[in-house]
């Protein structure tokens, strides 16, 4: 059954999901006249504006928002999963995941601005927003808001990065992995309830620790390898057009294979089109549309440009791309060259980008069973949590990322169509 799923998957993103990336991506791009390059600057100085933003008012504080919905886009995906992409497409993979995250900025920008746009006011005093409220606006058709919810809920309970958290915390750290499952099960459950507020100061404590350690430690690597630079991005942009040989434990590649990889790995790091970002910053208290939406710019510079980049910088520089290891000790490996003890901060790593984004998705999937029944939702989606993860953890992780890679390969087939058909409703400007 996996591995029929395992064709599908690769089929939908292969022949279908990077078409639609690459064409709504390029459409917004062409026509805000590339918004996400000419007014970077001035997104840059509207982020930094929000960290003054007063407290009060119906909603969340902008950069609450903010740090929920990075907590879901900056994960072990960015570690892990990207590695994949150099491990089965070669280097190259990097130059078309830069061309996916490209795109993929005015494509969330889109994304948060119709789910602004469609808001409503709710009964706690905040908002509600997101797909199931713009797309029957897209299709016209009311069955497309469930859809999405159910697909939602299915791929708000993160199997796979908690699948990856556990395992490696009882592995390296030598613990039980029955108590490991049952106590992040716990800390899961207990912290999303607290709504997109709560997370939001997790993700806010936790995410910026992870970014300078991560980022510290890599920079530390690359500038004592600064001499293989140059061969490494030269090996980047010449292998996303040609197809690549057998070398030592890679098995070679054809450029649409390298291409489809690139874009699929870098699209899931950074939840492109999925529409959990459009649901987390619609419950923002700013009333700009676009100057949140451009939030979703940044989030995507963070996660493609910084932290998915520097993950496959190491493991190209080290030699660990074609060396045949699991793709999850990839980098821990290169950064174990230079750095002692990284069977123990590795753990540490994934628990911190593991438990943000676990927590980022789980809300989203909590109001999303709402939408669905006010009654019954919440409880059927704890109960589906309560049964998913614990059990995915001890399959094999391609399995659990099977799942989620193709419960958001739907995600996005249907919210960027939606999108498109909505696309003369997208403006650009943060004034």
């Amino acid at each position: 059954m996996f591995q029929l799923l395992e064709q599908i998957n690769e089929f939908v993103w292969a022949h279908v999901a990077f078409l639609l990336i690459l064409g709504l991506g390029g459409y917004f791009t062409i026509r805000s006249g590339f918004f996400q390059i000419r007014k970077f600057p001035a997104v840059i100085r509207c982020f930094g504006s929000f960290f003054a933003e007063k407290t009060g008012g119906p909603g969340v504080h902008p950069m609450k928002a903010f740090f929920a919905a990075i907590g879901g886009c900056i994960g072990i995906g960015n570690v892990v999963g990207i590695c994949t992409a150099v491990q089965i497409g070669g280097p190259g993979a990097l130059f078309w995941a830069w061309v996916g995250g490209l795109m993929g900025m005015l494509i969330q920008y889109a994304e948060i601005y119709l789910g602004m746009k469609y808001r409503v006011r709710n009964e706690s005093g905040s908002y509600d927003g997101g797909p199931m409220y713009f797309l029957p606006a897209a299709y016209k058709v009311r069955w497309v808001a469930p859809l999405v919810c159910i697909l939602l809920c299915v791929y708000g309970v993160e199997i796979f990065m908690f699948n990856v958290m556990a395992d490696s915390i009882a592995t390296n750290w030598a613990f039980d992995p029955y108590w490991v499952v049952a106590i992040l099960l716990v800390a899961t459950l207990a912290v999303g309830a607290g709504g997109i507020n709560r997370v939001g100061e997790v993700c806010s404590a936790i995410i910026p620790l992870f970014i300078l350690l991560y980022l510290g430690m890599a920079f530390w690597v690359l500038g004592h390898r600064w001499a293989e630079l140059p061969g490494v991005f030269a090996s980047i942009f010449e292998g996303a057009f040609t197809t690549q040989a057998a070398l030592g434990g890679f098995a070679g590649s054809s450029v649409m294979l390298t291409i489809s990889m690139g874009l699929s790995r870098g699209a899931y790091s950074g939840d492109i089109g999925i529409g959990y970002n459009a649901i987390i910053h619609a419950e923002s208290r700013v009333t700009h549309i676009g100057r949140q939406a451009s939030l979703g710019i940044i989030g995507i510079f963070i996660d493609t440009f910084v932290i998915c980049t520097l993950s496959i910088l190491l493991v190209l520089t080290t030699g660990h791309w074609n060396s045949g290891i699991d793709p999850a000790l990839m980098v821990q490996e290169a950064l174990g060259l230079t750095f002692p003890y990284m069977h123990f901060f590795m753990p540490f790593f994934l628990f911190l980008l593991g438990y943000s984004t676990i927590l980022a998705y789980f809300v989203v999937g909590v109001k999303c069973a709402k939408f669905l029944s006010r009654r019954w939702g919440p409880l059927l989606y704890y109960t589906y949590a309560a049964i998913a993860l614990p059990l995915f953890a001890f399959i094999p992780s391609t399995q659990a990322f099977v799942i989620m890679s193709l419960s958001g390969a739907a995600l996005l087939l249907l919210n960027l169509t939606g999108m498109f058909l909505l696309r003369k409703q997208v403006t650009f400007n943060l004034s």
